[in-house]
């Protein structure tokens, strides 16, 4: 039996579990990591995440397993076969904003030399690690959140408002908020 403490709001489903386990909270480097939760988190606003998580792998089907240089090429017949696919999220606002998001992020890429290097700048390259004790002190959004949202905005991305980003923060790494007593919490130097 998995005697594991975890963060409460990853108890409820075993694929929860896994997600909380080998990739929330794990530092992301790599531009298609990085890509995929963009596109998830832009989907799950206003949805639960476990929900995301359900249609995971459709996703990556139906969105060429999330190559945004594929996506920034979407036409209008691509994109009217997603919002038939009821293995997604049929929000039409949210697939075009991923052809959108898809484009912007190429373009950052051209700027910045990778999405890695422009997001991770926000932080000089290491993960800020918060200490929190309970999930009601893990905030919904933070300054930094309403920063980097206001910057991705103005360089045209799409449903990136500051929830979703802290969101994406921390599914990234760019944010530890695991909870103190979980397992995955980040321990102190000795």
């Amino acid at each position: 039996m998995d005697e594991k403490i975890r963060c409460g709001w990853c108890t409820s489903s075993d694929l929860y579990k896994k997600y909380h386990d080998e990739e929330w909270g794990v530092p992301a480097y790599d531009d298609a990591t990085l890509f995929e939760f963009l596109i998830l988190e832009t989907f799950q606003a206003g949805l639960s995440w476990i929900t995301i998580l359900n249609k995971r792998e459709n996703f990556r089907k139906a969105f060429d397993h999330f190559d945004y240089q594929k996506i920034a090429q979407y036409n209008d017949d691509k994109i009217l076969d997603l919002l038939q696919d009821a293995g997604i999220i049929r929000n039409k606002l949210k697939v075009y904003s991923a052809v959108t998001n898809a484009q912007a992020f190429i373009k950052i890429q051209e700027e910045f030399g990778s999405f890695s290097n422009y997001i991770w700048n926000f932080v000089d390259g290491k993960p800020v690690i918060n200490n929190r004790n309970s999930l009601k002190d893990v905030p919904a959004t933070t300054p930094f959140s309403n920063m980097i949202s206001k910057d991705l905005k103005k360089r045209g991305f799409k449903f990136v408002g500051s929830t979703v980003v802290y969101a994406y923060l921390q599914a990234t790494g760019i944010v530890n908020d695991h909870l103190e007593n979980c397992w995955k919490a980040p321990q102190p130097p000795k």
